[in-house]
């Protein structure tokens, strides 16, 4: 069983107080875009994961875990006890998602893993894993897991587990900056709530941006542009001083709207349409200020079997 499964980027991240439980309230618009990775799993003696970049790209998988503590590996095992059998699955991993660059592709392949063995493992008329067991179990394995099965545009809330589809017309076009080596997501919130207590402010309740949702449902690039905004990027700049120089090469060569991924390091950059986004991609990959530039364009549906 082949599934492919999109990045994201997000759209809003609107980041609240520190909870009790050591997450943060958030408010997450999530937007799958057509950069993506593929999991297939094949029948094993046990469990074993490879990864390998895919044969268009130029991601680094180094770093990647191939044991028990890979994602996928940890979504395969939480089917297999699901549906009482042995995780008996080798799973073949081809990455175009940038790792640790804050496009969700550890938690796009945990997504793409659950799909793909609760077919390999159930393949009745009528299966015992519906869809919304397997966002159940998306859910345990974290935040961004969920999403990666939904796809297309959504706005997460609590954690970002708890998603609602939202309403985007229209295919916008994006352009993204991928730096060299990661960013720890754990430590791009720890500074951020660094940052905050330093300054002496509280966090804010994080709320949905009525002009990026207005943007979205009338297929408004430009006022997109204008409402991107993630309370994490503070946070990724200073652990990440070089990628101040990346969003302002974006800005200068014409973007219309820029943000740090997630938590970074990927830079997104948002075009006026395609011939514009090919236009962007060509300047800032001779600009010297990124690892590489891909494009893309969204939203796409999330893990689909191929």
């Amino acid at each position: 069983m082949s599934v492919r499964v999109p990045a994201k980027v997000n759209l809003q991240l609107a980041v609240g107080p520190l909870r009790d439980d050591g997450y943060h309230d958030l408010v997450n618009v999530f937007h799958a875009v057509s950069l993506f990775d593929e999991v297939r799993a094949v029948p094993a003696a046990r469990l074993e994961v490879s990864v390998e970049p895919a044969p268009y790209s130029r991601v680094s998988v180094e770093g990647v875990p191939t044991g028990a503590d890979n994602l996928a590996a940890r979504a395969a095992t939480l089917v297999a006890a699901r549906l009482g059998t042995p995780p008996a699955v080798a799973l073949r991993i081809r990455k175009a998602i940038p790792v640790a660059g804050g496009m969700a592709g550890g938690s796009a392949d945990a997504a793409a893993a659950l799909v793909a063995c609760a077919r390999l493992w159930d393949d009745r008329e009528s299966p015992v894993l519906s869809r919304d067991d397997l966002l159940e179990l998306a859910a345990d394995l974290g935040s961004d897991v969920p999403f990666a099965l939904l796809g297309g545009t959504a706005i997460g809330v609590g954690r970002g587990e708890r998603l609602t589809p939202a309403l985007a017309r229209g295919t916008f076009h994006w352009v993204f900056a991928t730096a060299g080596g990661g960013l720890s997501t754990p430590a791009v919130y720890a500074e951020c709530d660094r940052i905050r207590a330093a300054d002496g402010r509280a966090a804010p309740r994080p709320r949905v941006s009525e002009d990026l949702m207005a943007a979205l449902a009338t297929g408004d690039a430009k006022g997109l542009g204008e409402a991107l905004d993630n309370d994490l990027q503070p946070a990724a700049l200073a652990l990440r001083p070089s990628l101040r120089r990346t969003l302002a090469a974006g800005r200068d060569l014409g973007a219309l709207g820029s943000l740090v991924s997630g938590s970074g390091p990927t830079c997104a950059f948002l075009a006026a349409n395609d011939e514009h986004a090919a236009e962007l991609a060509a300047d800032l990959d001779g600009a010297g200020v990124a690892a590489s530039v891909v494009r893309a364009s969204g939203p796409v549906p999330g893990a689909t079997l191929v």
